[in-house]
């Protein structure tokens, strides 16, 4: 009796990008690794990930939180992308000096035409340290060396350089602060200026030109991820060949929408929506 013929699988698709996210673990799904992937898979890039530390998180705080063994991070970097490789790459929470000197190392021994995207978790929303204080010196002078891009909100950048910044101005000498530590491209983000009617950012980049980014702000509290996500929506869009400034401002939209979208999970700050593009106004696939 002769076999059954094989049905055709079809044509072999093309892989898609490849964007590897390092960053801590959110076990309520809205932040960190959970956003990270969520947000790659929105722009249609293969995310992957180096696990650096794992949370107790919910929408109300971080409770706890445990960093990951130096060797655990370099086996999972090495594993993936020895074997799949990388199109670019974003790091989130690194938490101790020996995490964030080891993910510099690593991203170091990548090809130098791979984007990085620094998003230098210090702060969660709710305002738990997320980063050890003796961190700070291998951040600056280890990591943003390293970055295409980083992005700090303003509690990130008064840690980072100690300028407190309370006005739309002063962002402008953040950057130029930021700038000196040595990523490409530095994104100062604006969203914590609370009383602004808008919320902006600013990029700043290798030949000093500024970009304003503006956008209105939602009156609602569906805002926990929003560094994650628009760090990982960054990476994404650099991984399918925009420029840094078209990579920035995209993501920035996507980050607005995902807000506007967002939806109450919790007794505190909800996540923002990561599909909102793909549902009209019946909550059906579009």
């Amino acid at each position: 009796m002769s076999a059954a013929p094989v049905a055709s699988a079809g044509p072999v698709s093309s892989a898609p990008p490849r964007v590897l996210t390092i960053a801590g673990s959110d076990s309520g799904g809205g932040a960190g690794i959970q956003a990270d992937l969520k947000t790659m898979l929105a722009h249609g890039v293969h995310g992957m990930s180096v696990l650096t530390a794992v949370t107790a998180q919910n929408s109300v705080g971080v409770q706890d939180f445990w960093a990951l063994p130096i060797e655990a991070v370099e086996r999972q970097f090495r594993s993936v992308v020895d074997d799949i490789g990388v199109d670019a790459v974003k790091t989130g929470m690194l938490a101790s000096p020996e995490l964030t000197s080891t993910v510099a190392r690593l991203i170091g021994t990548l090809d130098p035409s791979v984007p990085v995207v620094v998003d230098p978790v210090s702060v969660s929303k709710h305002g738990d340290a997320l980063l050890a204080p003796e961190a700070l010196d291998a951040l600056r002078g280890e990591l943003l060396p390293r970055a295409t891009v980083v992005t700090p909100n303003l509690d990130e950048v008064r840690l980072i350089t100690g300028l407190d910044v309370v006005a739309e101005p002063e962002m402008v000498a953040a950057a130029r602060a930021l700038a000196d530590l040595g990523p490409r491209w530095v994104l100062v983000k604006g969203g914590h200026l609370s009383d602004h009617p808008e919320s902006v950012d600013l990029l700043v980049g290798p030949d000093g030109a500024e970009h304003w980014l503006r956008a209105p702000r939602h009156d609602n509290r569906h805002t926990h991820g929003t560094g994650c996500t628009l760090a990982s929506a960054i990476a994404s869009r650099l991984a399918l060949g925009d420029d840094v400034p078209t990579a920035v401002r995209a993501a920035k939209e996507y980050v607005t929408g995902g807000i506007a979208a967002g939806f109450p999970l919790g007794a505190g700050i909800g996540p923002v929506d990561h599909g909102w593009r793909w549902r009209d106004s019946a909550g059906q696939s579009s």
